[in-house]
């Protein structure tokens, strides 16, 4: 198996798509994506590109087509059923850093999954590759005492305090 390999067509079919085990849906996503880009506009920052890093079934991606279509959208992903189901850009967040810079960059529940090594050199690229606001989510120590449902959400990640 290689270093991504848990993150297969089954993984995604869990805890994003199946209504009986999925942590939430594009109506709880597009609360989200309201908050954010009304974020935005609060302080002045357009939006006219977005990096979606780890773009998974593709909430942002169908929400930027039907609220916000001018905006250039770039998903990338390290699952490699997810870049061909979705056409993402097979990118690892701690190796990889883009010439190009973004108006907002995404990165919703991905950090947890990366080993300690990999948090720095993937927040360093995320920092380099910013030109305006960046949305980080990552569950934390005290997410899982006391918010998250534990049915739904995977568990098997890098715990860190917030």
């Amino acid at each position: 198996m290689d270093r991504f390999g848990r993150f297969d067509a089954a993984y995604y079919r869990r805890f994003y798509e199946d209504p009986e085990t999925r942590v939430y849906d594009e109506v709880g996503h597009g609360a989200l994506a309201r908050f954010v880009f009304g974020f935005a506009a609060w302080n002045g920052l357009p939006i006219e590109s977005v990096l979606d890093i780890g773009a998974g079934v593709g909430h942002w991606q169908r929400w930027l087509a039907a609220n916000a279509p001018t905006v250039r959208y770039t998903g990338t992903e390290v699952s490699k059923a997810m870049c061909k189901r979705f056409g993402w850009q097979e990118r690892d967040i701690a190796r990889w850093r883009d010439r190009k810079r973004y108006d907002l960059i995404l990165c919703q529940g991905v950090l947890q999954y990366l080993p300690d090594p990999d948090v720095a050199p993937a927040v360093a690229n995320i920092a380099a590759m910013a030109k305006g606001l960046v949305y980080f989510e990552i569950t934390t120590r005290a997410d899982l005492r006391e918010h998250c449902d534990l049915e739904r959400t995977d568990t098997d990640i890098h715990v860190r305090n917030g």
